[in-house]
């Protein structure tokens, strides 16, 4: 029945027989079957069907819902068991992300496997807006994302400063001004995250602060990582805001450069998510590894 739920509980996630298939290790034709066998236990269709597509029906959420509690005790009671053997064991599910994942959680999580070798952990690369539906979906237990959101039942603790800064390839034309004004940056051609990018939320807010909506800007594109925007601009003449930790390689081999807008100052935090109230033991421990990695003291 575990396994059951576990194949469930995987195409359910992925929407994908064939890609719960290859995370199981498994045929396809067996996540089929034990699909089907839930369905006879429940004497209900757990999915809908439309072609190659699939979707969750009412009574496959419900059972989405249960299966995650399920998951999420088996995860604590691992934790808990190996702790009282001395032998911190167990998985962690952590989110991050984009610019995060790339620049800054990496030696922070080889920091980590070297004093925890047995704690493993799953990280999932997402913007700021998917990776707080994650936490709130249980699908992760912690999350380290650029932007702030008001939602109550997330409690939101500043990690680590950043500052967005904005840049153009080093033979830009800008680079001969020795200053830029606000109201210069609706003149420029700009390439962006996209909607639901925690830097891009950081940047419009700011800018509205600064006198300038963000439909002012002239926005050419639109990009989905941060690697993909500086490749944009190593090759065009537009501009980016984006993070100090992101540009640090390129700026230090003279590709990309920053240009100085006066009075304008995007300084941020990265901030650690949990959802409201006590956080489980493994949680705590991870928390605690990487301020103390960045001698933070939050």
């Amino acid at each position: 029945m575990d396994f059951r739920l576990k194949v469930f509980y995987t195409v359910a996630n992925r929407l994908s027989f064939t890609k719960a298939s290859t995370e199981l290790y498994i045929s396809q034709p067996a996540v089929t079957k034990h699909i089907q066998e839930l369905e006879e236990l429940y004497k209900i269709k757990l999915f809908e069907r439309n072609g190659s597509k699939i979707a969750l029906t009412e009574a496959g959420e419900i059972l989405l819902k249960y299966t995650a509690n399920i998951f999420e005790i088996y995860r604590k009671i691992d934790f808990e068991m190996s702790t009282l053997l001395s032998a911190r064991q167990g998985l962690l599910r952590l989110g991050a992300s984009t610019t995060i994942s790339q620049y800054v959680i990496p030696p922070l999580l080889a920091s980590f496997h070297q004093k925890l070798k047995d704690i493993k952990v799953d990280l999932l690369n997402a913007n700021t807006e998917q990776i707080e539906a994650a936490l709130l979906n249980k699908q992760i237990e912690i999350g380290i994302v650029e932007g702030q959101s008001k939602n109550q039942s997330i409690k939101y603790v500043p990690f680590l400063k950043d500052e967005l800064v904005l840049v153009c390839k080093s033979q830009h034309a800008l680079i001969s001004r020795k200053e830029i004004f606000v109201g210069d940056l609706k003149n420029l051609k700009f390439v962006t995250r996209e909607r639901g990018s925690g830097t891009l939320e950081v940047i419009e807010f700011e800018l509205k602060k600064a006198g300038l909506k963000a439909n002012q800007l002239q926005v050419e594109m639109r990009l989905g990582s941060t690697e993909s925007i500086k490749s944009y601009l190593l090759n065009s003449n537009c501009v980016a805001f984006m993070s100090i930790h992101a540009v640090s390689k390129e700026l230090k081999n003279n590709e990309l450069t920053v240009l100085d807008v006066q009075s304008l100052s995007i300084i941020r935090y990265f901030f650690i998510i949990t959802l409201q109230g006590k956080s489980d033991a493994l949680t705590e421990i991870f928390i605690q590894q990487i301020t103390s990695y960045y001698n933070l003291k939050l």
